[in-house]
């Protein structure tokens, strides 16, 4: 009997083994165990002796700089708990605050937050040191390198400022804005949890008030003999004047489908049938949403963040309408009319050719405006025999009376009427010689 060799403590495994798995290549010192052992005394030689870093304090001069960051927090709104993303916004020198919630954190609502803090602060920070940040907008880059968005450079030059990108998850480089994340967390953003909010407008407003309350009452860290309000007052006077707010939006081009609505975040909006199988550009705002073609706006809609809905506005398809009127019958979109055109149409619609009658009434709305024919469906309702015809002359007969033109009150009086002399005609002929 052969005896196999016994496997050694740093192959972990024989060459009978490496022959029976058809493994010719060499066995490296090392086994499991091993490496596990190790892992585990240099964990507990590094919770012994933990790292301690040094840091060097900055100081900042008044106007010279802000810092900027997101939190997120937990609200009751609209009836349920709502995840929001806070845009913390604060001033180096003076530590004066703003914050504004949002369903979400993206381009257009990072915008909006920096035009209102500007708005709050009254200013915007002048910076001391200009520094050129294009040559560091490349794909992949290391530390403070950034690919930054074209948009989010347009609002800087608008507001002329330059950007300072701190290190990846290094957030002691921007420590003034990320210790306002924890005070304020715990006394503000706790007392709005405990809180029903309607919808998001009503929230900031409060979150604004309270912003504004911390200033007059919060001593500054540096000088505790004044508040923050005294300091922004200071600080406001070596900002720069804030100008009109940037134009916050993200554009995209987006296809129309065939019933006139667009996909945008799991939710459909309507836009004019004319544009249906188009390509058109969506401008994201943080609150609504805009549908421009050809350089015109053709519609607008407020922004919602649930999902799977459909939003219509009836007047996109008043031009099918005119030429499928039987569409009227079940037309999703008109399901939302004003009261008074709804009750007119189950009117109409009982008679015979009703759907193409009501099509006419619905086809004035772009010459008179919807108040126009939403005043004279009432008057037609009232008469308790509405009609088509009906309708359409007392929009004849307001737009008659809307015409007149109005009697105008001025001190100047004539003292002497003039007189019609119609005799001065054929004067001026004779003087012509064109009397025959």
């Amino acid at each position: 009997m052969v005896a196999g060799r016994q496997p050694s403590p740093q192959t972990g495994a024989t060459d009978r083994e490496s022959a029976l798995s058809g493994d010719s290549r060499p066995r490296l010192p090392g086994s499991y165990n091993r490496v596990s052992h190790f892992v585990r005394r240099w964990k507990e030689e590094a919770a012994a002796s933990p790292k301690r870093s040094a840091y060097v304090p900055l100081t900042f001069a008044l106007g010279e700089a802000f810092q900027f960051d997101w939190s997120v927090e937990y609200v009751f709104v609209g009836g349920l708990r709502r995840r929001l993303e806070v845009a913390h916004t604060k001033l180096c020198a003076s530590r004066a605050f703003w914050m504004t919630a949002y369903p979400g954190q993206s381009h257009e609502m990072l915008f909006d937050a920096h035009a209102r803090a500007f708005a709050a602060f009254n200013g915007i920070p002048a910076p001391r040191h200009l520094r050129q940040y294009e040559d560091r907008r490349r794909q992949g880059g290391r530390g403070k390198e950034r690919d930054v968005n074209p948009r989010f450079f347009a609002m800087c030059g608008h507001y002329l400022f330059d950007p300072e990108f701190c290190n990846r998850a290094a957030g002691w480089e921007k420590g003034i804005v990320e210790k306002n994340v924890q005070d304020r967390r715990r006394q503000i953003w706790q007392a709005a949890g405990e809180r029903r909010w309607a919808n998001l407008e009503e929230l900031n407003d409060w979150v604004g008030q309270e912003c504004r309350t911390a200033w007059e009452a919060m001593a500054h860290p540096e000088w505790p003999e004044l508040t923050l309000a005294d300091l922004l007052q200071d600080e406001q006077l070596q900002m720069m004047p804030n100008p009109r707010p940037f134009d916050g939006y993200v554009e995209k081009p987006i296809r129309v489908s065939s019933t006139a609505l667009i996909h945008f975040q799991r939710n459909r909006y309507s836009v004019p049938s004319d544009c249906a199988h188009r390509v058109i550009s969506l401008r994201i705002y943080p609150a609504e949403l805009r549908l421009v073609a050809d350089g015109v706006e053709v519609a607008r809609h407020e922004r919602s963040f649930e999902r799977h809905q459909t939003y219509y506005d009836f007047r996109h398809y008043i031009g099918v309408i005119e030429r499928k009127p039987g569409a009227l019958r079940n037309g999703a979109p008109f399901a939302d009319m004003p009261e008074p055109l709804l009750v007119l149409q189950r009117h109409l619609l009982k008679q015979t050719g009703g759907d193409r009658v009501m099509a006419d009434v619905l086809a004035a709305i772009p010459r008179h405006g919807l108040d126009g024919v939403v005043v004279a469906a009432e008057l037609a309702l009232e008469s308790g025999r509405p009609s088509g015809e009906h309708v359409l002359n007392v929009l004849a007969r307001l737009k008659g009376q809307a015409m007149t033109p109005p009697a105008i009150e001025t001190p100047l009086s004539v003292s002497e009427e003039p007189v019609a002399n119609v005799h001065r005609y054929d004067h001026l002929r004779m003087e012509a010689g064109d009397v025959r």
